[in-house]
Formats: C-alpha cells, sequence, structure tokens
C-alpha cells in the first residue's frame, strides 16, 4: 500500500470520528509515509514520531491511531505529531499549540 491508498483509507475511517488529517499535506504525507515505513519495519504502524520499543506489546499505546490521540484533540485541537486534527484546527479557529508528550516516562 501507498501513502495516498493510506490516505484514503485512514481518512475513511477517522473522520467520521471527528478526527481530520492536517489540511498541511506535506506535512500529513510525511507522516503517513513513516506509518508505512514502521509497518514495514515492525510490523505495525506506531507512531512515527516516538521510538518504538520493536515490541507490540511494549507500542501498544503508540500504534496509531495511539491512545493519546483523543485527549490531545480534544484539549489542543491536535495530537502529539500533527496528524490528526480538529476541524476547528483546521480552519484555524483555535490556536494551534504545542502538544506535550502524554506517554508516561517509563514507556518512553
Amino acid at each position: 500500500m501507498d501513502a495516498k491508498q493510506l490516505y484514503q483509507q485512514l481518512k475513511k475511517i477517522n473522520e467520521p470520528k471527528g478526527y481530520f488529517f492536517n489540511e498541511n499535506m506535506e506535512h500529513t504525507m510525511f507522516l503517513v509515509e513513516g506509518l508505512i515505513k514502521n509497518k514495514n519495519r515492525y510490523g505495525y504502524m506506531c507512531c512515527p514520531c516516538r521510538l518504538a520499543h520493536e515490541d507490540i506489546e511494549a507500542d501498544r499505546d503508540i500504534i496509531c491511531p495511539c491512545d493519546y490521540r483523543e485527549p490531545d484533540v480534544a484539549e489542543f485541537g491536535s495530537c502529539y505529531c500533527g496528524l490528526y486534527v480538529s476541524k476547528e484546527w483546521n480552519r484555524e479557529q483555535i490556536e494551534h499549540v504545542y502538544v506535550p508528550e502524554r506517554r508516561p516516562v517509563e514507556k518512553c
């Protein structure tokens, strides 16, 4: 599967749930390509913005969409890596701020 196909597949799944791709397509496609690289490397699509342990059980919380996406988007309008955002974030109706890492230190 190439990046455009994965983008379309994930868009179809996530938009009805209220999660949209960042409209900065250069940024978004870079991250989608990172998901594909991680799938090829580890066998699962872990977040390209975090270091993986190369163990699916240890990385389960960072398999995209990660466990932190929902609270990040709810609080900041964007997930940690900026792949998934709210409609308001894309429309610049809310401030684009740094999203702090929620993953516990012991898992990093």
